[in-house]
């Protein structure tokens, strides 16, 4: 079968010989229906933070049913599904609360499917669980795919904040990406919060005013945080969600944060901040949350099924993996890129 396969650091390649896996035990063979492109994949190709592995790429991955092992309940061939992404051992109580993300023995085993074991940008995947798959029923494999992802975390960031995020509260959102585009849906479906968009083009900007954002700051203007204090006044922002995590996008969220809110750093950017007593306002929690759980992937495609969050997708075979590595990197993908086989 083909795979997008990592080799080691920047050695990605399109291979056809790999061999169509048999699930045994609770396994779960799938045929992918659709792979997404995430920018956590470029950490591992181009920032080696998977070492000592070769493996299939695709952490967000959606397909059919294909095979099931003898100890498999509740699924069969043809059922639509998702792969629950972060996997942990199953056992810890975490894990037994469906947070996986926060598993445990995340120290001690590969993130999961595409993040350091075979993921599922390929004809087929083996799921070594069957709990870790989550079933979309009428939603389109190409469609869902991103959902495990590009809208599991944010997801996951925004609800830990929803009860500070009144219909009098600002929130803003820096990064408007695969991931941000669909906080902006999120915040404009489940909160009253008027939602202030930052981003470093116009187009973005517009973009997000169009899923649902009341205003647009463009986060490279040297007075951004002066532009969103116009915008909140002297409270400033009771949420803010940095999508990028770089240095510049975190001081601007310590700027505009206001008391007793939270600055929730998503991004993979690899920003540094400072801690002094005086830096942030008093009673900020500042966090950096880990994807979702899986009750909450859940809630998901719960929003999707009723049409109330849609990830913007361009489709891509799997042959144009590279090429859409390059995009990704380059700044040119709108919204997700998937891949189908």
């Amino acid at each position: 079968m083909k795979a997008v396969r990592f080799f080691g650091h920047k050695d990605v390649r399109v291979v056809n010989d790999m061999e169509k896996p048999v699930p045994t035990g609770d396994e779960v063979l799938l045929k992918i229906g659709a792979a997404g492109v995430c920018h956590s994949d470029l950490h591992i190709i181009d920032e080696g933070t998977v070492q000592g592995a070769v493996f299939t790429l695709g952490h967000e991955n959606a397909g059919w049913v294909e095979e099931t092992g003898p100890s498999v309940k509740g699924f069969k061939k043809g059922d639509a599904v998702l792969v629950y992404g972060p996997w942990g051992c199953g056992h810890c109580k975490p894990c037994q609360h469906s947070a996986e993300n926060y598993c445990d023995h995340q120290s001690e085993l590969p993130f999961g499917g595409g993040l350091g074991l075979n993921g599922g940008m390929a004809d087929y995947m083996l799921v070594p669980s069957s709990r870790l798959l989550v079933p979309i029923y009428d939603l389109d494999p190409i469609v869902a795919a991103p959902l495990t992802d590009a809208a599991l975390t944010p997801y996951s960031a925004i609800k830990r904040s929803l009860h500070k995020l009144m219909p009098d509260e600002f929130v803003v959102v820096i990064g408007i990406g695969g991931l941000g585009h669909v906080a902006v849906q999120i915040l404009r479906e489940t909160t009253g919060a008027a939602i202030i968009a930052c981003d470093v083009t116009q187009d973005r900007l517009d973009f997000a005013k169009e899923l649902g954002a009341a205003y647009g700051v463009n986060s490279r203007d040297p007075d951004a945080a002066e532009q969103i204090k116009k915008i909140t006044g002297i409270k400033k922002a009771k949420v803010v969600l940095d999508f990028v995590g770089a240095t510049a996008t975190i001081e601007l969220g310590a700027k505009t944060v206001s008391l007793d809110g939270d600055l929730t750093i998503v991004g993979l950017g690899g920003g540094n901040f400072s801690y002094n007593m005086m830096g942030l306002p008093f009673g900020v929690s500042m966090t950096n949350p880990y994807w979702g759980s899986r009750t909450e992937l859940m809630e998901v495609v719960g929003l999707a099924r009723q049409q109330k969050i849609h990830i913007n997708i361009e489709k891509y075979h799997l042959d144009q993996a590279l090429e859409v590595y390059d995009k990704l990197r380059k700044g040119q993908i709108k919204g997700r890129a998937v891949l189908i086989p």
